[in-house]
């Protein structure tokens, strides 16, 4: 399974493992193909900092290894492949725990936020064909519409020209936090970290419509985050 071209040299299952998935950008690949990315363009918005040359090599590493395979320009989990899966939502679990504190400023991408939330929508308790989140940050001036057509979502940096149902708005980091399940979407709203606006009958069903990162589950389980919520 060893595809990489730096090797520890060391006969272990762990040191074979880390010869494939030890790589920079190797887990965050995998983490987005776990959650359901599947094609190389989503894959390249979801990870920013990554060149598309290094992804597709990656990609290739990982094909030949035997943990995906490339299939009518999807690219899908082997059972080796979907076996990382413990493993890899374990590492967001220690990470929760001992290393999840404030988040850095350089770390607060509201493109990325927004990218990462769209894939997780469920508006299908609203009404009609369309669905249409505006999303507005108060310290960031640009403009972010998520548009759900027959279910499939969609992000728009220019105004689709359909009317919004919900505007989500906060300050980009208390975003993320909830988005992440640092802080309780009832406790943001509450002290007006997050708010909601548009018709009642909709933004009353925004905290199941937001679902809330795959990691989320990690990191509300931290001890501190029962006294916010409490």
């Amino acid at each position: 399974m060893t595809t990489a071209t730096a090797s520890y040299r060391q006969y272990c299952p762990i040191s074979r493992a880390l010869d494939l998935l030890g790589e920079r950008w190797s887990l965050l690949i995998l983490r987005d193909l776990l959650v359901g990315t599947t094609r190389f363009n989503d894959l390249a918005r979801g990870l920013p900092g990554l060149s598309r040359t290094l992804l597709a090599k990656r990609l290739r590493q990982f094909e030949r290894a035997g943990l995906i395979e490339k299939i009518g320009g999807r690219y899908l989990l082997t059972e080796a492949g979907h076996e990382l899966e413990p493993i890899l939502f374990g590492l967001g679990a220690w990470g929760a725990r001992w290393t999840f504190g404030e988040p850095d400023p350089d770390e607060l991408d509201a493109d990325l936020l927004v990218w990462w939330m769209h894939t997780r929508v469920d508006t299908s308790s609203f009404p009609g064909l369309r669905q249409v989140l505006a999303v507005r940050f108060t310290d960031d001036p640009r403009r972010y519409w998520i548009v759900v057509e027959r279910g499939a979502p969609s992000v728009c940096v220019t105004d689709p020209g359909y009317p919004v149902d919900v505007t989500i708005r906060s300050d980009v980091g208390s975003l993320y936090q909830v988005w992440l399940g640092r802080i309780p979407v009832l406790h943001a709203l509450r002290t007006g970290r997050l708010e909601f606006t548009g018709p009642p009958a909709l933004t009353r069903r925004m905290p199941t419509v937001l679902r809330l990162s795959p990691v989320a589950p990690y990191s509300d389980s931290r001890p501190e985050l029962s006294s916010i919520s409490a």
